[in-house]
């Protein structure tokens, strides 16, 4: 998997790419060495841990768009049925000089967009109902640009295998600790095997689960900045990106707080994160750089490019 935009006039980020590679790279290793300390902990169920990781992975990866579209209530749509949205998508993509993703749109009144797949030509780019009808045509031309820009950039594809790794551990650790992974019924050989194994993997899980956090923390961080950049050179008009971003960050801090709690598994794949006002300002993890960071960056671009 190509970690660089490939046949797209998005602006290359070397700050992203690197990134990307040195996440690819740690996530790998906790990756292998987890499975690892499995495989050695839970000796004679070796091949079902092999299995179970591998065929999480490739399903995780192969089919992500698809996981993430179902979750999200989301649908695919057509030009007939929404011509200004795949107008939009069209005229980016020919700017661009990149494959159009498919179209999808989400009946929610939260205003957001995300764009996923593991490779430019399996890519989705979904927005939902209430993003449509509170952004002008130019401010929607600014999402989407950043949305695509993802897309072409590849970081979907990394963020969706590095976030892989901590949902691997815990349902790992649940399977090892509920699923009769120790043999219990031989209780005179496995009773100490099973007492050590029962305390290491929740440790170890612990440990995996909370390095893959911080680095898909830091990760969509920059990558969200980088997109808002890349958007912002795209289009020409950083000033839409920056009324888009202050419109749907405002909109989506009135929404309640219980609709807000079902959207924000996908935090880091969204435009701007489903929190609220006050959880937005406190979180210290966040998926997202602060709105102010990142109305400053384009505010930069923009005074760069004349407006």
């Amino acid at each position: 998997m190509s970690a660089s935009p490939q046949h797209s006039r998005f602006a290359p980020d070397r700050g992203l790419t690197g990134r990307m590679v040195l996440t690819m790279f740690v996530i790998g290793l906790l990756y292998v060495g987890f499975t690892g300390v499995l495989i050695v902990l839970l000796r004679g169920a070796w091949p079902l841990v092999v299995l179970i990781s591998g065929g999480l992975f490739v399903a995780q990866f192969w089919f992500s768009d698809k996981i993430t579209e179902r979750a999200m209530g989301a649908h695919e749509v057509t030009p007939e049925q929404y011509p200004q949205l795949h107008g939009t998508i069209d005229r980016l993509c020919a700017l661009a000089d990149m494959p159009k993703p498919r179209v999808a749109v989400a009946d929610t009144d939260m205003p957001n967009a995300f764009a996923t797949g593991r490779n430019p030509q399996n890519a989705v780019v979904c927005v939902t109902t209430g993003l449509l009808r509170r952004l002008e045509p130019e401010e929607l031309e600014g999402v989407l640009a950043h949305e695509l820009s993802h897309v072409a950039h590849r970081d979907v594809a990394v963020m969706t295998v590095a976030g892989f790794l901590g949902v691997l551990a815990g349902m790992m650790t649940r399977i090892a600790l509920y699923g009769g992974f120790y043999g219990g019924n031989n209780r005179n050989n496995n009773d100490q095997n099973a007492a050590i194994a029962m305390l290491i993997i929740p440790l170890v899980s612990m440990v995996v689960y909370a390095i893959s956090f911080l680095l898909t923390r830091l990760l969509s961080r920059y990558r969200e900045l980088a997109a808002d950049r890349a958007a912002a050179q795209l289009t020409g008009r950083p000033s839409a990106l920056a009324s888009a971003l202050t419109k749907v960050t405002g909109q989506i801090a009135a929404i309640p707080s219980k609709d807000l709690r079902a959207s924000q598994a996908y935090n880091a794949f969204y435009f701007a994160p489903a929190l609220s006002a006050r959880e937005a300002a406190t979180q210290l993890m966040s998926t997202h750089p602060s709105l102010e960071k990142r109305l400053a960056q384009l505010g930069k671009i923009s005074a760069e490019l004349g407006q």
